[in-house]
């Protein structure tokens, strides 16, 4: 018994000793710690993490961030976090988050299968409706004229042989956007962050990209072009600065959100795992 007891405090000394070597900004996988109540050192440890992640997902690569874009997508991260458990109804952009997430599970399969149809990363396709319209298949059209959970404009939805009709039937625009995206990835094919490129155009238009990065991407900043035009955003017209801007943010931040749902206090799984459940 005398052995054992010494034994036990032992073992118990270097668990001890292995947790107080941890450095204190980094949060264990195993860490029941929300982001919500985490450090500021912390919760950019964890984007960081979840971000490269979420690039693995959608590329099979690991994005080379800049730490100023890493800063933006935490921005964006903490911007939806603050929605979660606010008690604020279900209005689009204001609401409780939980809503929007729990939306998505049920479009979540229709999703999955439309983008993987077009060898699309289905992580893609999951997360442009969250920032689009919230899962929201909407039905009045906007100052452009954008209808639908997808808000394609008539013009873009015809040119993917959408009538108008069709913008609100959630397949079919699921399967369209699925091909404007394999479309962006085949336009920027030749930058490693083509995907991101391709997220980008969809909010902003192909050819409005392109100028972009003949603009303001070079040799020095190629490795994250995504970076190179955030960081440089007072470059661009004001639509760039109002709007496309936060875009590719926004997108890592709701997919870091969705895919780890229980780091911030959300009871579902990752949006990802309700491939096949309708």
């Amino acid at each position: 018994m005398k052995f054992k007891s010494m034994l036990l405090l032992s073992l118990t000394a270097i668990v001890s000793l292995a947790m107080s070597s941890r450095p204190s900004g980094v949060v264990s996988a195993q860490s029941a710690i929300l982001y919500q109540q985490m450090t500021l050192t912390q919760r950019a440890a964890f984007v960081t993490e979840k971000a490269r992640e979420i690039s693995r997902k959608i590329s099979g690569n690991d994005y080379e961030f800049t730490t100023a874009f890493e800063m933006e997508i935490q921005k964006a991260v903490d911007m939806y976090a603050r929605r979660i458990g606010n008690n604020a109804g279900d209005s689009p952009g204001k609401s409780d988050a939980r809503f929007v997430f729990e939306r998505g599970q049920t479009v979540a399969p229709t999703l999955i299968k439309a983008f993987k149809a077009h060898n699309v990363a289905p992580v893609i396709g999951l997360y442009i409706p969250l920032i689009e319209s919230e899962y929201i298949n909407i039905q009045s059209p906007n100052s452009m004229g954008a209808l639908g959970m997808f808000q394609f404009v008539p013009a873009t939805g015809e040119h993917y042989g959408l009538s108008a009709a069709e913008l609100l039937d959630v397949d079919k625009s699921a399967d369209a956007a699925a091909r404007y995206i394999a479309d962006g990835i085949n336009q920027f094919s030749s930058d490693r962050m083509k995907e991101a490129l391709a997220l980008l155009a969809y909010n902003r238009g192909g050819k409005n990209v392109e100028s972009d990065i003949a603009a303001l991407v070079n040799d020095q900043n190629r490795a994250c072009s995504i970076c190179a035009l955030t960081e440089q955003r007072d470059k661009l017209d004001k639509t760039f600065r109002n709007e496309s801007v936060y875009y590719v943010p926004r997108f890592f931040a709701a997919a870091i959100i969705g895919e780890n749902p229980q780091a911030f206090g959300l009871s579902t799984r990752p949006l990802s795992s309700f491939e096949g459940k309708q």
